[in-house]
């Protein structure tokens, strides 16, 4: 028989009861104020677009202020970290091996660490690989594709020309026409402001894996508008059409195979006559292979958290480190502390650059003895074999390093990537040796100074000074005629 409840005892269950209700119901009016309040927010737009591209950012500020607001910070350069920041920082001047490296490529004449999408205009114009120089030379060695990730006027264009016409043309016709910074319809169809990405590019590649991008989660989206950039890509052709190689797999290995089934090479080293592959930024597949990516958080999850303001939860649009704002981004899921947290990713990305150090010293060292022996007499089939290790030397080392983030995304794989890279550096350097023994040298291979970048442009025959005097006159004289044209077309809103 169950023991009857003193008086006291029920009327203590009963408040009890009364008060769990009443917080209830509080959290209750809490979530429905806040999807009230949201949905007011997109019903009541203000501007209500039938285009899904619109390419004037600032014509979404009526509707959608905050998000507009923290976009606006994407200006900002003041983040730094241990191993990066949100500057323009010059990484041949701070690694000159990397001059060697890509010797007889553009890389070697300007390479910066990337800023905030508020510059990716500027930034573009203002590096000597898009062809600054060429424009005004009247030799224009890049085409209309360099463009395709800079903005929303790109799709745009797209859906004006043609995909098609807007890769093939060269990189200056697009000029006065490229004038919003990335934004709103990079990844948001304007009409419903649905997460959609606006490059065909990745909806090609999935359709020739048998997939479908419009039957992604919404989870999933928040990777995959980022995923439409941040991926490893080629220009296909005459037409240079960009194309994602991702048909056999994601991994170092699946795109490699990819590459070598079609015979494909970026250019061929200046010094080592090596057919390099030049990875872009895999940070997309590099990402698919670390535990976040495995375990299902998306790119935005870190570098886009939410935020609440009053009665709305909405994303933060600065778009940046998750180390500027740990308690928003990892400690959503991490108990530990800030500064805890921020030791684990210094760990992780002080191992993967100890071993790229090491492998960037190495290869540089390669390509050069390399060409000493091509001077010395070295015939084909004898290179052939240092020709193919360096060529996949290279490729994982490019691949590993040229992620932004890949030592945090997947520390584990990345370590495993570049050890293979070193690995092959050194087998390539062995044999090497053996050639020029057949060739009756034996000693060390003297090397030429390339501590500086200065002294590393020497070495590969570049002129810096004459490139960035030829930079200055192209943004001095051709750039403001761009922005005139515009102004006339009334392609940007001056803000």
């Amino acid at each position: 028989m169950a023991k009857k409840l003193k008086r006291w005892q029920s009327w203590l269950l009963f408040g009890g009861s009364m008060v769990a209700v009443f917080l209830l119901g509080l959290l209750v009016s809490s979530l429905l104020s806040r999807r009230a309040e949201e949905a007011n927010l997109f019903n009541n737009r203000k501007n209500m677009f039938q285009e899904q591209i619109v390419a004037q950012n600032e014509k979404f500020k009526e509707d959608f202020p905050r998000e507009y607001e923290t976009w606006l910070q994407t200006e900002d350069t003041t983040f730094t970290s241990e191993f990066n920041s949100s500057n323009n920082v010059d990484v041949l001047a701070q690694r000159p091996e990397l001059v060697i490296l890509w010797a007889g490529y553009a890389f070697s004449w300007e390479y910066n660490t990337p800023r905030g999408h508020h510059h990716a205009l500027e930034d573009m114009r203002g590096i000597l690989r898009t062809g600054a120089p060429g424009v005004t030379e009247g030799k224009e060695p890049q085409p209309g594709t360099c463009w395709t990730c800079k903005g929303p006027d790109v799709p745009r264009l797209m859906n004006e020309k043609g995909i098609a016409e807007f890769y093939k043309v060269p990189w200056s016709t697009w000029g006065p026409e490229v004038m919003n910074s990335i934004g709103c319809s990079d990844c948001h169809d304007a009409r419903t402001m649905d997460l959609k990405p606006a490059r065909p590019a990745l909806y090609e590649a999935w359709e020739r894996r048998g997939m479908d991008v419009n039957k992604a989660s919404h989870q999933e989206m928040r990777s995959l508008v980022c995923a439409q950039c941040h991926t490893e890509y080629y220009f296909a052709g005459d037409g240079k059409y960009l194309t994602f190689p991702q048909d056999k797999g994601l991994t170092v290995e699946n795109i490699e195979e990819y590459f070598d089934s079609i015979g494909f090479t970026d250019y061929t080293h200046a010094l080592s006559r090596t057919p390099i592959l030049k990875a872009q930024h895999p940070g997309y597949e590099i990402s698919k292979m670390g535990i976040h990516g495995q375990r299902g958080v998306s790119c935005a999850d870190c570098h886009m958290p939410y935020v609440s303001d009053g009665g709305v939860k909405y994303t933060d649009h600065h778009i940046m480190s998750p180390l500027a704002h740990i308690d928003r981004s990892c400690q959503t899921c991490h108990r530990e502390s800030e500064e805890t947290l921020r030791q684990n990713v210094y760990e992780r990305q002080q191992k993967c650059n100890e071993i790229r150090n090491q492998v960037e010293r190495e290869l540089a060292t390669a390509h050069l003895e390399a060409k000493f022996a091509w001077d010395k007499g070295a015939t084909e089939p004898e290179m052939n074999p240092v020709l193919d290790l360096l060529r996949k030397s290279q490729w994982r080392w490019d691949f590993a390093v040229a992620s932004h983030g890949a030592a945090f995304h997947a520390p584990q794989e990345v370590t495993r990537i570049l050890a293979n890279s070193l690995s092959q550096a050194q087998e390539a350097r062995r044999i090497i040796a053996k050639v020029l023994a057949k060739h009756g040298f034996t000693d060390e291979v003297p090397l030429p100074d390339f501590s500086t970048k200065e002294k590393a442009w020497q070495v590969i025959g570049v002129d810096g000074r004459q490139k960035q005097a030829d930079k200055k006159t192209f943004l001095d004289t051709i750039v403001p005629k761009w922005v005139e044209e515009a102004k006339k077309n009334n392609r940007f809103i001056e803000i």
